[in-house]
């Protein structure tokens, strides 16, 4: 017993670390591509990377800061209505700050960092931006402009902002409050998980009759196509009808016709009249065609009287 304990336990010890999911640090693999620009080909990206330049107004570095960002789904449970977010929704910074940024991403998803309206002259596109794929870490460093001014910072995937995954950050205290940062400021549109159909309606001052209404001239549509697609068929089923009834009269008048033609007389006094025919037909059809050409190019080569 004691044996099967001990092979037990020391499974779990080696298995551990191959279950726990190891947080890789990207920063380590990138590339500069110039311009602040660097990335590698598993998902890692940092864009507007300044680790020297002094913007405009700015003498000197007036202090140096790290700060660490988690972003993911947990992180969202505090706030009610949203899926994704940061650990942090809001930061404050002195101007000119050199200020480094260690990304952390704990889904198995991608997600940014993302920081609006610096100065384009020295930040391409005016902003800065982190970006990891999955569970991983990313660093990037820039320095703050100077002035008081808040800073838009979100997540630019798809949704990822409108459901959660929003910040903002003041430089020299910023310029006031963004809207729709979760636990700072109000959103715009206020979600109501308790109204029901009846409330809802009430808002938008939709009254039953309305919905009376609606539904009627929804049948009424629905029946009108119902209707269009029945006589669309019944009128190609009677020209097909039609087509057919003639095709058969004609096809029995031909065979009466031939049937005293040829009663009494072989298969080769058959077949020699049938080519005689042919060429009749030809000769015909090919004197007619000479006729129409013969008539136009003549009216065409017309010598006008001379005056």
């Amino acid at each position: 017993m004691l044996k099967f304990l001990s092979v037990g336990l020391l499974s779990v010890l080696f298995s551990a670390p191959v279950l726990a999911e190891e947080l890789e640090d990207h920063t380590k693999m990138l590339m500069d591509h110039g311009d602040g620009h660097l990335m590698e080909m598993s998902g890692g990206m940092v864009m507007g990377q300044n680790t020297d330049k002094l913007p405009g107004g700015c003498d000197s570095i007036s202090e140096t800061k790290e700060v660490t960002v988690h972003a993911g789904h947990k992180y969202a449970e505090k706030f009610p209505g949203r899926m994704f977010a940061f650990d942090t929704q809001e930061f404050d910074f002195k101007p000119c700050t050199k200020l480094t940024i260690h990304f952390i991403n704990e889904d198995k998803i991608r997600h940014q960092w993302m920081m609006h309206g610096l100065p384009k002259y020295m930040y391409p596109k005016g902003m800065f931006h982190l970006e990891v794929s999955g569970p991983a870490k990313i660093s990037g460093t820039l320095i703050l402009p100077p002035g008081d001014k808040t800073y838009l910072v979100h997540c630019d995937i798809a949704q990822h902002m409108e459901k959660g995954m929003k910040a903002q950050l003041k430089v020299g205290g910023g310029d006031g409050d963004l809207p729709s940062i979760p636990g700072v400021t109000a959103p715009i549109n206020q979600d109501d998980y308790n109204a029901g159909l009846p409330e809802v309606f009430a808002a938008a001052k939709v009254t039953e009759s309305d919905i009376e209404a609606a539904n009627v001239a929804l049948a009424a549509t629905e029946a009108a196509k119902k209707a269009g697609k029945i006589a669309a068929a019944a009128q190609t089923d009677s020209f097909v009808s039609g087509t057919t009834v003639i095709g058969l009269a004609i096809g029995l008048i031909v065979c009466a016709l031939m049937g005293r033609k040829f009663q009494g007389k072989s298969v080769a006094e058959v077949t020699t009249y049938s080519f005689d025919l042919l060429r009749v037909l030809i000769s015909f059809i090919k004197g007619l065609c000479s006729r129409i050409i013969s008539l136009i190019f003549s009216s065409k080569n017309k010598i006008l009287p001379s005056k």
